[in-house]
């Protein structure tokens, strides 16, 4: 094959006059192939044993300790490989992809903070409306900024069945959380039910992405921020305010009410305990008194007489021991009165 020089200086001279980039030095290339033919058909084969070597030492990599391999075969996966050195062939008949797979990932939904801060602050994260605005059981509007972590458990899943891990896992946390916020009031998303709805919405978006084959395993759901929208925070502040009013009150009952109850059960059951003893007491007097009754009966039979006799003095004797003034006399009622002299009476005054 031969070259027309002349024509081609030509041609680079009209080029270079138009003010674009300057053409090829064809001179150059003229002295490069002119020594390139003097080599000789040994010295192309060295030339060409070394670019296969060079070609073939580009099938060596290394995978890191915190990623993996996964081998391509004319586009289609073949194996994966753990961390270390390996080797592949080169380019285009083998390559080699490494995604870190011990990484946890994070995504912002509803706000966006600056790469310079680690942690949510409210003054430098940027609200995203359009993503934080969610409709609530009872068709009120709540401002929700949470974030995702993830990881990657199946890289193979990872790269061949989702085109846009990020924007993935983002849609579908941004579905799943609307779903369980949609199915709850606006106090339980603000107050007692925080750790509920996120760990509800951990599951359901992983139930998702598996449906999706993605191998990607979510490991946190966090909310950051939940409130009412800006037009309303003031009245949801009272109610806030008022809810926590009420809440102190039944407190307080509460403990009014755990300080009596001891008490008023205390006294119930000594009452209880007193009238149990009572009613015992009762009985066990009956139950003696009748027993006494019969006893005396049977003497009664055996010697009436005597037993009369001795049941009319403990009669009067019971009489005149409940009794503070006496008088004592016999026969009819005036004659023969016998004044009663209380000597025990009178024996203690004396003391006295």
């Amino acid at each position: 094959m031969t070259w027309d020089w002349d024509k081609l200086k030509e041609k680079q001279r009209s080029q270079g006059s138009g003010g674009g980039p300057p053409p090829p030095d064809f001179e150059e290339i003229k002295k490069k192939l002119r020594k390139f033919k003097n080599m000789g058909s040994s010295g192309i084969i060295i030339v060409i044993m070394a670019v296969l070597l060079i070609w073939i030492a580009t099938g060596i990599y290394i995978v890191g300790p915190k990623e993996v391999g996964v081998v391509q075969r004319f586009g289609e996966y073949t194996r994966m490989t753990q961390p270390g050195p390996h080797y592949h062939f080169p380019y285009p008949v083998e390559t080699v992809q490494k995604p870190k797979v011990t990484e946890i990932k994070r995504i912002e939904i509803g706000f966006r903070t600056p790469d310079s801060v680690s942690t949510y602050e409210e003054s430098k994260a940027r609200s995203i409306p359009k993503e934080a605005m969610m409709l609530t059981k009872g068709e009120n509007f709540v401002d929700v900024k949470f974030i995702v972590q993830y990881r990657i458990k199946n890289a193979r899943n990872y790269l061949f069945n989702i085109s846009k891990p990020k924007k993935t896992v983002k849609d579908a946390a941004e579905a799943a959380m609307r779903d369980v916020i949609g199915n709850n009031v606006i106090d339980a998303a603000l107050t007692e039910r925080k750790m509920e709805i996120q760990q509800t919405t951990k599951g359901l978006l992983q139930e998702i992405l598996d449906d999706y084959k993605s191998g990607i395993n979510v490991t946190a759901v966090n909310m950051q921020d939940v409130h009412p929208p800006r037009e309303v925070r003031d009245a949801f502040k009272d109610v806030a305010s008022a809810r926590e009013d009420k809440n102190t009150f039944i407190n307080r009952a509460k403990s009014f009410r755990n300080d009596i109850l001891p008490k008023a059960r205390g006294k119930v059951a000594k009452i209880l305990n007193n009238a149990r003893a009572y009613k015992e007491s009762k009985v066990l007097k009956a139950e003696g008194e009748s027993q006494r009754f019969l006893e005396l009966r049977e003497e009664y039979k055996n010697v009436p007489e005597v037993t009369r006799k001795r049941l009319y003095l403990e009669t009067m004797q019971e009489i005149l021991d409940s009794s503070e003034n006496k008088l004592i006399f016999s026969g009819s009622a005036g004659e023969n009165m016998v004044p009663y002299l209380p000597l025990d009476k009178l024996r203690s005054g004396v003391k006295k």
